[in-house]
């Protein structure tokens, strides 16, 4: 074979080698920056026996992910005590949650047993922050 057919060769596994490792980069980049565990969206839980904490979220703006991020660790902490679900402001529901509660993306409303709102935080930085009005709200 001559040598500048296995050096066109060479070349094309390079460069196909090079576009795979873009990609799998690409989508590993992807993949770390979507939400970790899934939240329902059922609204319908508010006022039906047990506290709710509400994340009203817009998936084009990143207070929502990052306040659903601090919810990871509070998730299991609070299981037994408080429903945690949501309010996707891209869907008609979450839209009309957010005009109800006047929420914006990041916004944390809590909810007793009976549906009554008991607190709102908007944007909490911290794990601590949001673990601190659950208690306060719920006494937990």
């Amino acid at each position: 074979m001559e040598p500048a057919v296995k050096a066109h060769r060479r070349s094309a596994w390079r460069r196909a080698l090079v576009v795979a490792a873009i990609v799998v980069a690409t989508l590993g980049l992807v993949w770390s920056q979507l939400p970790k565990g899934s939240y329902p969206t059922d609204l319908a839980r508010i006022g039906q026996g047990q506290a709710v904490l509400v994340l009203a979220m817009d998936g084009n703006y990143q207070a929502g992910a990052a306040v659903m991020h601090l919810m990871h660790g509070l998730r299991r902490e609070y299981a037994d005590a408080v429903h945690f679900v949501a309010a996707p402001l891209a869907r008609p529901e979450g839209q009309a949650f957010a005009r109800r509660h006047q929420a914006a993306d990041g916004t944390v409303l809590l909810f007793d047993g009976s549906g009554q709102r008991v607190a709102v935080l908007h944007a909490p930085q911290t794990e601590d922050e949001l673990r601190q009005a659950l208690r306060q709200a719920f006494g937990h």
